[in-house]
């Protein structure tokens, strides 16, 4: 039986990578569709480990190309859960690339990415364990996830913006 409520620490997940030269383009650079596979597999495995379920990929927001991340680069791939909803959850995800040395250490990408569990007999959408936010930083991230998942179904038409109501607080009536 699943617990009620998890930590953040619980599904953490760090995954790292050195950038080879079948992962570049010509001009030395990461491909940006590697770093995404790279990134939906950490938050995966993070979905994973705090649903205790098999997850698909749902949605991924809006992921932009910060810095370039070059040829024998490291980058480290961070996974947190911000916010787990009934069968689905939202994974923030950071790339940090360094050096060989893990010197020059600077922020590259980011993204939120949504997960949903899968029953492993039905394959069905399943319930999840609630996510317990302990740090300022944790209940920030977990309180702004309704008003991302809001806007995420708004995009999808799944939403009508008139029925949005963590995003009315900040736009007013929407129309």
């Amino acid at each position: 039986m699943q617990p009620k409520q998890k930590k953040v620490e619980d599904s953490h997940t760090i995954m790292t990578e050195l950038i080879m030269p079948n992962d570049t383009n010509p001009l030395g650079n990461l491909m940006g569709g590697n770093l995404m596979r790279w990134m939906d597999i950490a938050g995966g495995i993070c979905a994973a480990k705090h649903s205790e379920a098999h997850v698909v990929t749902a949605s991924v927001d809006h992921v932009s190309f910060e810095k370039p991340i070059k040829l024998g680069n490291v980058i480290s791939i961070d996974a947190k859960v911000t916010r787990a909803f009934n069968t689905s959850l939202e994974v923030y995800i950071e790339v940090m690339v360094s050096d060989i040395t893990g010197a020059n250490t600077m922020k590259s990408n980011h993204a939120y990415m949504t997960f949903v569990a899968l029953d492993k007999d039905s394959k069905r959408p399943c319930k999840i364990p609630e996510l317990l936010p302990i740090t300022t930083e944790q209940k920030r991230l977990h309180e702004g996830a309704t008003r991302r998942r809001e806007l995420r179904l708004i995009l999808s038409g799944r939403l009508k913006p008139k029925d949005a109501t963590d995003l009315r607080s900040f736009f007013g009536e929407l129309e």
